[in-house]
């Protein structure tokens, strides 16, 4: 709770609140949040003022820990991407989508078996942000102290680009092979640019790798009227 004018200001949702009244108050500057997790908790706030602005939701505060930083956009990213694994059930079937594939020239084997095989896409996507989210929460690798993340190991952060590459792998399958479907939710949540965005900021993946083609525009529209 904090003052404005007086008034008391609730960050919270009650019981019975509707889906589009979530966190419907004023944004509270960084500096002002005394959460444990209060650089999850600006992160989200910069997403929920404006999707589409990537560039303001990855510019990190003053005298903020990068590695911190850079792990807490990484948690992000794998909640959301569930967004996209829930949408992609609608069509993306282990009978049709039985191989990890983007493009004719990508299978990727899923790495969440004791020795890495080919996975049908649905299931490697269930794997693999299953596998993200068990290291991401690991405390042994990313232990939360008694008040704040304030710092992150070198040898942990180092983890990261492994999760960041294994996760691109949805996006692209979701591109290439469930056109209607990335469309749809990048529109909504213009989170494959975003996270585009951010490996190439912080150099967590290849240029190379990085196979799904970003519009100028920040839409995909145009890409997929391109290939209709």
């Amino acid at each position: 709770m904090k003052m404005a004018d007086g008034a008391p200001i609730f960050r919270r949702n009650r019981t019975g609140t509707k889906a589009q009244d979530f966190c419907r108050w004023p944004d509270e500057p960084f500096e002002e949040m005394d959460s444990t997790l209060a650089v999850q908790q600006y992160i989200q706030q910069t997403i929920r003022r404006d999707p589409s602005n990537y560039e303001f939701i990855l510019t990190m505060p003053d005298a903020q820990d990068e590695g911190v930083w850079k792990y807490e956009h990484l948690r992000q990213f794998c909640m959301e991407l569930n967004g996209l694994a829930v949408r992609l059930q609608e069509e993306c079937h282990p009978q049709t989508c039985t191989q990890m594939t983007a493009t004719e020239q990508w299978i990727f084997l899923c790495a969440a078996h004791k020795t890495p095989k080919e996975c049908p896409a649905i299931d490697y996507t269930r794997h693999t942000l299953d596998g993200a989210a068990c290291l991401l929460n690991s405390n042994k690798y990313f232990p939360m102290c008694s008040f704040f993340r304030v710092s992150i190991k070198e040898s942990s952060v180092a983890k990261l680009g492994s999760v960041c590459r294994r996760v691109y792998r949805i996006f692209s399958h979701a591109f290439f092979h469930h056109r209607k479907i990335f469309c749809a939710f990048e529109s909504e949540t213009f989170l494959c640019r975003r996270f585009t965005c951010f490996v190439e900021k912080y150099k967590l993946m290849l240029s190379m790798n990085l196979i799904v083609p970003m519009p100028k525009s920040g839409l995909f529209s145009e890409v997929e009227d391109s290939e209709a």
